[in-house]
């Protein structure tokens, strides 16, 4: 078993012909190792998938450590950024960092099951990143928010957040102009400071974080030190919540 092992690592492995291995043998011993290997493979093809795994295992450890480490590198760009709304309890024991686009279908699913978990929960800090990715109605909609936000505060954001959400509609000036008077705003001091750099300013740095962390799809979120890339289901991010709290 020992000599097959070997055989394996040294056929499935071409950095070991330059190191010696097969390097060091003659044509007619690489011959004999490599039928030895077919046949021991062709026996035992399970020996593939079990190696398979194995590599599967290491690259998604390899992964979750190089998260561990761009998260641990950009912290206070994810969780202290004032620029982005903080909602459920602002002294939360963990945090949740959403980055979304409010055209994005796998956000609007997760919309419900977070409001859900902040809410039930009772103990979550929970951020939102305007990260639109999906066009120029994704950009418009992150700039109404964060437009609303400069104007008139927190709690108008969330309101502005959660109709852009339900939104199923374009969001064009007429419908935008509506929602900000149905909010009781000015709907022409809202659509010009939609244009100001400074509404900009917030989302090119979210984007900027976005791509030092790697992020080129919505929802994704950061709980702790783990990186969720695309919905997840209420229980699992239950599930996460909880252990993240426990250490």
């Amino acid at each position: 078993m020992r000599r097959i092992a070997l055989a394996l690592t040294l056929c499935l492995s071409p950095l070991t012909t330059q190191a010696g291995g097969l390097g060091e043998m003659t044509p007619a011993e690489k011959d004999a190792f490599r039928a030895e290997v077919r046949q021991y493979l062709l026996e035992n093809p399970e020996v593939i998938i079990e190696a398979m795994d194995v590599l599967q295992s290491r690259k998604a450890d390899a992964q979750q450590q190089a998260d561990v480490d761009l998260l641990h590198s950009n912290a206070d760009a994810i969780f202290k950024d004032p620029a982005s709304w903080v909602g459920g309890n602002p002294n939360g024991s963990v945090t949740i960092v959403e980055f979304m686009d409010y055209r994005c279908g796998y956000c609007r699913k997760a919309y419900s099951e977070v409001e859900d978990l902040v809410k039930t929960d009772g103990d979550i800090r929970f951020v939102v990143k305007e990260f639109p990715i999906l066009g120029d109605d994704s950009l418009i909609s992150s700039k109404f928010a964060i437009a609303v936000r400069m104007l008139h505060g927190d709690e108008a954001y969330k309101t502005a957040h959660d109709a852009l959400i339900a939104l199923r509609g374009a969001p064009d000036a007429e419908t935008l102009g509506r929602l900000a008077t149905e909010m009781g705003y000015d709907a022409a001091e809202v659509t010009a400071k939609m244009e100001s750099p400074d509404v900009m300013a917030v989302i090119q740095a979210n984007h900027a974080l976005a791509g030092a962390l790697n992020i080129t799809g919505t929802p994704t979120f950061v709980i702790d030190t783990q990186m969720l890339r695309g919905y997840v289901p209420e229980a699992d991010m239950q599930q996460i919540v909880n252990q993240a709290r426990a250490g």
